[in-house]
């Protein structure tokens, strides 16, 4: 969606609101892509004293693969938008403000970058997950482990005797 600014650019005070839905599917994360659900924007932009600001949230569902047991599941991603505009930049350097082309912003750019920045780079069904045992491969969240655990050499023909008796 492109917004056009023009109206309150050279109007202190002034005000614009904004709402849409936003199509991510597409949006590929690291191979996979997690934006299933459309994206809902909302907010608004305003001048205040000649900045304008740029204030409003996204919020969706993704759909992840847990990286410790690999389980499919949702979770609930709001992000806040806050920002300044500016139609230029005197100091190049400045990463906390995002131009303008002209008198429009095109915030399905603006929506997608603040959505990947804020995605975690891993991601976890529940934060005590045990994942996956390494050596037989049962999720750990559901039954214990199934591998004999490693036997000292220096004691292993005890072991075979312990085990031959049962």
């Amino acid at each position: 969606m492109r917004l056009n600014l023009k109206e309150i650019i050279r109007v202190p005070g002034g005000s614009i609101p904004f709402e849409f839905q936003l199509d991510l599917s597409q949006l590929d994360f690291y191979g996979q892509t997690p934006v299933t659900q459309p994206v809902h924007v909302r907010g608004r932009v305003r001048n205040a004293a000649d900045a304008l600001l740029l204030e409003g949230e996204a919020a969706t569902t993704l759909s992840l693969s847990c990286d410790r047991c690999l389980k499919p599941f949702t979770k609930e991603q709001t992000i806040s938008l806050d920002t300044l505009l500016a139609a230029e930049l005197e100091n190049e350097e400045s990463d906390d403000i995002v131009l303008l082309d002209g008198e429009t912003l095109d915030l399905d750019e603006l929506v997608r970058e603040a959505l990947v920045l804020s995605m975690d780079t891993k991601h976890l069904c529940s934060e005590n997950c045990k994942g996956l045992c390494s050596g037989c491969g049962v999720d750990l969240n559901r039954e214990a482990c199934r591998c004999k655990p490693d036997v000292d050499p220096r004691l292993a023909s005890l072991a075979k005797l312990l085990e031959d008796m049962n």
